[in-house]
Parts: C-alpha cells; sequence; structure tokens
C-alpha cells in the first residue's frame, strides 16, 4: 500500500527526544515536512545532529511549555501552513502523591495540561482555516495502567486525551480530525531507561514479550496521519503489545 496525505508540514511537540527524531526520518522519507519544536540549545543541537544528513528537508522551532511568548514565536514562525500535529511533548515529575511537592504538582498540570490546550487552541484553528487537519496524541498505557510514582503522568495524559477527544468530536465536521495513540512500554527514552533499571521481568509481563520499538510506533504515527486513517477520528488506539489487555 502506497499512503497518501492530504498536506505536507508536520509540527511535532517534543521534537528533541528519540521517537520524534525517528518519526522525522520516516516523515522526510515520505516527503513530508517535519518541524520541530526545541526547549533549549541542548535540545536544538540534538535535533541537528541526529538529523544532519536530512539538513534542510525539516524545520525547527524554540517552544518552551508554559511560556506563552515561545507560542506566539512558534506559531508566527508556521504563519498560518499547518497540516497536521504530532503532540510527543511530556514534562517530567514523578512523586508518591502523598509526597509530592505542591507547587511543582500546580505547575506540572500548567505545563502538560492547560498550556496544551492552548496549543490545541491555535493549532486548531490554524487548520479550521484550511479546512483540514490531523492531530495526533501520544499517551501511555500508564493512562490506564500506572506504576507506582506515576499518577500525576498518567492523570496528565487522561486530561490531555480528553482534550484530544474532543477537538475531533467538535472540529471533525469541519475536517479537522484526531486520534490518539496509548504505547506500552518503548525501546527508547525514559521507557528504555526504566526497562533497564527493572530487568527482564518487566517485558515478561507482555504477552509478546518484548518492548515496542520506536521504529514501530514511527510507522504507526505515519500511518494515522496518511488519508488511509481519516475515518479514525476522536477515539484512542492501544500499541502496549497486549499488557493492559488481560491481568
Amino acid at each position: 500500500m502506497t499512503a497518501t496525505f492530504s498536506g505536507v508540514r508536520v509540527l511535532i511537540l517534543g521534537g528533541t527526544c528519540e521517537l520524534a527524531l525517528t518519526l522525522s526520518e520516516h516523515l522526510i522519507r515520505a516527503s513530508l515536512l517535519p518541524i520541530l519544536t526545541y526547549r533549549n540549545e541542548k535540545g536544538l543541537a540534538s535535533i541537528r545532529k541526529y538529523l544532519e544528513p536530512l539538513e534542510g528537508k525539516y524545520d525547527v522551532c524554540h517552544l518552551n511549555f508554559g511560556d506563552r511568548d515561545s507560542l506566539d514565536s512558534l506559531f508566527r514562525h508556521i504563519d498560518g501552513d499547518l497540516d497536521f500535529m504530532v503532540d510527543l511533548a511530556q514534562g517530567n515529575y514523578e512523586s508518591f502523591i502523598a509526597a509530592a511537592d505542591e507547587e511543582r504538582v500546580c505547575r506540572y498540570f500548567t505545563e502538560n495540561v492547560s498550556f496544551r490546550a492552548e496549543v490545541l487552541k491555535r493549532a486548531g484553528r490554524v487548520m479550521l482555516k484550511k479546512r483540514r487537519g490531523r492531530l495526533i496524541f501520544i499517551s501511555s498505557s500508564a493512562a490506564e495502567r500506572p506504576n507506582c510514582g506515576q499518577g500525576f503522568y498518567a492523570a496528565a495524559k487522561l486530561a490531555s486525551e480528553a482534550l484530544y477527544r474532543n477537538m475531533g468530536l467538535e472540529l471533525g465536521e469541519r475536517g479537522v480530525t484526531t486520534a490518539i495513540l496509548r504505547p506500552g512500554y518503548i525501546d527508547a527514552g525514559r521507557g528504555k531507561n526504566y526497562l533497564n533499571k527493572q530487568g527482564r521481568d518487566v517485558r515478561d509481563m507482555v504477552p509478546i514479550k518484548r518492548a515496542i520499538s520506536k521504529k514501530e510506533i514511527a510507522e504507526t504515527i505515519l500511518f494515522l496521519l496518511s488519508d488511509s486513517a481519516a475515518g479514525i477520528n476522536a477515539t484512542d488506539i492501544l500499541m502496549d503489545g497486549g499488557l493492559t489487555s488481560g491481568k
């Protein structure tokens, strides 16, 4: 099957993570233009280093979640031309709820839920003018089955899922649709670090006896952006090897 796409420009939130960089390679091969966001100069350097062989085939823009000035700058940079958005951004705060720092909790939800709603609003309004757009949120199986210490992470993921689901309900008839992908254990980034710390026993909990690869995730996202997946709207898709399907 040859994939076709109704658009070219793909905004990637959280563009410095391993999955975003792998996805960018796949997007470029499909003749799409990834626009990767970064929080700081270190993140920008990691993007440029990883995608050095593909210089000129991608774009970058600064976005610091929680900073409205950077949000304004991002959408000035986009200048009304946006076809897709893939949301991989997520702050990192793990703590037992009873031991959590109140100020950090407040800041965490402001950045990862409230600010995300602002980004969604801005992206949705750009797409509405074109009467076409696709928004993909990368959630986590932890939204349904968190480990101890992941309460705030799971809550932020669930709240963000609700935002994306409602965007698809509200704007679907006007050409803007959404989908939510819930990966399980991924052999990349934080997931890889967690698996290395826990050992093989964690993978044994997964019916397919392995983690999901970043290549598999990237290819699935590419499919969700394609015209073949246009009927998938306002819903979540599990990609966890069967982890959450049984006891």
